[in-house]
């Protein structure tokens, strides 16, 4: 791993240095073991496993953090440009300007900027934590532990998994989230009442059909105010409220975007051919699914890997079709297309689960595996190739025993 030093021109530029860029970079090793690389992020940190930040560090002793690291510093001819914005893009001389004002010229650019986090009105305060990256899991470690009181805005992804990780690691938490019952926007009303009294039982303290507005300090507490006036105080104060795409550069610099997304053929080329994108802000042709724009980390994955030997000459369509997944207490569950709580469902129930299949105009758009364990290869050959009657698609999933 080099600093910038004095070279100004590289192969491969990546602005981003999330997952996409870690996997990209080894995508690009894959086809191209010279070309030189620069990744310019505005993380502190080379490219690790984000959900593990919410997941696996909290709860298996023997998983560290130097475990969640993608590899991609370990790669030959690659330079970080840490805790670093880009002002611009010049598509006609093939050059990106640095927040420091440096130019740098790229002969193939991927956009990686991932998405930016909500939060709501207060002070910058050490104790408040926008929860994202990994010097945010860092913080919140200190921060927890030894019955202090969390505060978690948010029953979205985050959130939930944040408010169940720090319950089993003896910290006292309480979760704000609008929703009159957990995870209502997400799962199905058959489900959410068993979803939020897991939560329940594990003693988190849930208030919901509430919205945190703002914040402020009183002396060593932090105090919440929310829609209606009343307050909750609490030592630390996490905020897990999503993530808005980073298109600010990719719009100035006359990128073709759609769906709150840069349109990418399925080469994930943008509408420039020396200009890539992939994760979270690319609007990409799934095979199965029709145009897409997916949050998920196996999306991250696989469209950075894919997206980096692309770029370094395999010119091969990205195919996969990713899945969503949580591990939440006893709970596993995965999804894979739209699985809106307003579309039409059918129930297969299972000894130990349920599949739901999602439908719209009479076709099956999505499957929610809830707590049964199935190959998602037969979930996507599923939506690929629907039987043509939808009573016939209970039982169509083979559960692994």
């Amino acid at each position: 791993m080099s600093s910038l030093e004095n070279n100004n021109s590289y192969e491969y530029v990546i602005v981003g240095g999330g997952m996409v860029a870690g996997y990209a970079i080894n995508g690009i090793r894959e086809k191209d073991t010279g070309g030189d690389v620069l990744v310019v992020s505005k993380d502190a940190d080379v490219p690790y496993e984000r959900p593990a930040l919410s997941k696996k560090l909290w709860l298996d002793d023997e998983f560290t953090e130097e475990n969640i690291k993608v590899g991609a510093e370990k790669q030959p001819n690659v330079s970080f440009k840490f805790n670093t914005t880009v002002n611009k893009i010049d598509r006609q001389s093939k050059t990106i300007q640095l927040g420091d004002d440096t130019v740098v010229h790229y002969n193939k650019l991927l956009l990686a900027t991932g998405g930016e986090p909500t939060t709501i009105d207060g002070p910058d305060d050490p104790h408040v934590i926008v929860f994202r990256d990994w010097a945010d899991y860092r913080k919140l470690r200190q921060f927890s532990g030894n019955h202090k009181h969390v505060i978690v805005v948010g029953g979205g992804y985050i959130g939930s998994e944040l408010a169940a990780a720090l319950i089993q690691n003896d910290t006292k938490v309480t979760m704000i989230y609008p929703e009159k019952v957990l995870g209502e926007n997400q799962f199905p009303e058959a489900i959410t009442s068993e979803y939020e009294d897991t939560f329940r039982k594990a003693g988190v303290n849930l208030v919901n059909g509430k919205k945190a507005e703002s914040y402020q300090r009183e002396k060593d507490q932090l105090v919440v105010t929310l829609d209606d006036g009343s307050q909750i105080k609490g030592d630390t104060l996490v905020i897990g409220l999503g993530v808005t795409p980073r298109l600010t550069l990719a719009k100035a610099s006359g990128l073709e975007l759609a769906e709150d997304g840069i349109e990418v053929d399925e080469y994930l080329q943008t509408s420039d051919p020396s200009i890539w994108s992939a994760g979270d802000i690319a609007y990409y042709p799934d095979k199965i699914l029709g145009r897409q724009r997916i949050e998920h980390v196996d999306h991250a994955r696989n469209s950075g890997q894919q997206v980096g030997r692309n770029m370094a000459g395999a010119h091969e369509p990205y195919t996969h079709t990713p899945y969503f997944y949580s591990n939440i207490f006893s709970i596993s569950w995965q999804a894979i297309g739209s699985i809106h709580p307003s579309l039409p469902q059918i129930f297969d129930k299972r000894e130990e689960g349920t599949i739901v299949y999602f439908l719209k105009d009479q076709q099956l758009v999505g499957v929610l595996v809830w707590n049964v364990n199935v190959n998602l290869d037969d979930v996507r050959n599923l939506l690929a190739n629907p039987p043509a009657n939808t009573d016939e698609l209970v039982g169509s999933i083979k559960e692994n025993k």
